[in-house]
């Protein structure tokens, strides 16, 4: 009898150390799956906080859009929003054969004041259609900018003096511009940084000059704005609607679809931020 009394008891304490465990072991659980969710509740507070960069990248939008629908905007809106300003157009190798005897305005009656030629790419190519073009444009009347592509992965030496063989500015004309658009490869943004400045310097010192930044708005705003601030910006944002071009910028490039006569292909075109006799203090002197 004693022995059987013995053996309920250690029976007893058995499942009380039982009950005792798996309470401390859900309690575990529990502690650990509540520390999980708070990690996954921070994460879910730092990537909605990042939407705007995220959204950026991945072409959706950039962070100052005011119109969903401004891609599809039609063009003389955003120009008539902006009659009182400049408008023009840039152009390179790919467009088809121009009919510069043709080519005055964008459709709908805008006309074109100034026209930017891309004169080369890179360390050693020159644009196919650079001096013709320049030539013409000037023949033409139009106020004339030249543009360089930056390669990030070139040697930016190598790169301004290319520009510089290309290229003879007079007064008159817009300052030389560097067109930046990739992300480099092979080396940091603080290295590819140190290569646009080398450009620039290099070039405003040829002209005398300083040198105008072609950028997306979303690559301006991440990666030149606080170091390029001294210099005059050409922004494309071709996502947004602005009634108001940012006082920082002093060209703004709102599409890639324009119409214009003499040109059979698409065309940029470009709003300068601000009326004719203002752009004249941007112009070589």
């Amino acid at each position: 009898m004693a022995v059987k009394k013995k053996i309920q008891s250690t029976n007893k304490k058995e499942q009380t150390n039982r009950r005792k465990s798996t309470k401390n072991t859900t309690s575990f659980f529990s502690s650990s799956l509540f520390f999980k969710l708070i990690m996954l509740f921070g994460l879910c507070v730092v990537l909605y906080s990042q939407k705007n960069v995220f959204k950026r990248y991945l072409g959706f939008t950039t962070d100052k859009i005011m119109y969903a629908e401004a891609r599809s905007m039609p063009i003389d809106k955003v120009l008539d929003t902006h009659i009182e300003k400049s408008f023009g157009i840039d152009i390179s190798e790919y467009q088809d054969k121009i009919d510069w005897d043709a080519l005055k305005e964008i459709e709908g009656g805008y006309p074109i004041e100034f026209v930017f030629v891309r004169a080369s790419v890179g360390n050693e190519r020159a644009d196919k259609k650079f001096k013709k073009n320049w030539k013409k444009a000037k023949e033409k009347g139009f106020i004339c900018g030249a543009y360089h592509y930056y390669r990030p992965n070139e040697n930016s030496l190598e790169q301004a003096r290319n520009f510089i063989q290309q290229v003879t500015l007079v007064p008159g004309d817009f300052p030389p511009v560097l067109d930046i658009e990739k992300l480099p490869k092979t080396q940091s943004i603080e290295r590819l940084k140190v290569g646009l400045k080398r450009w620039l310097e290099t070039v405003e010192k040829h002209y005398g000059v300083k040198p105008i930044i072609y950028s997306s708005e979303s690559y301006y705003e991440d990666f030149l704005k606080e170091d390029f601030e001294t210099y005059p910006f050409w922004i494309a944002n071709y996502t947004a609607f602005y009634t108001d071009i940012e006082d920082e910028w002093s060209l703004w490039q709102f599409t890639e679809n324009g119409k214009v006569s003499g040109i059979k292909t698409p065309v940029d075109i470009n709003i300068y931020n601000g009326n004719s006799v203002e752009m004249k203090e941007l112009l070589i002197k």
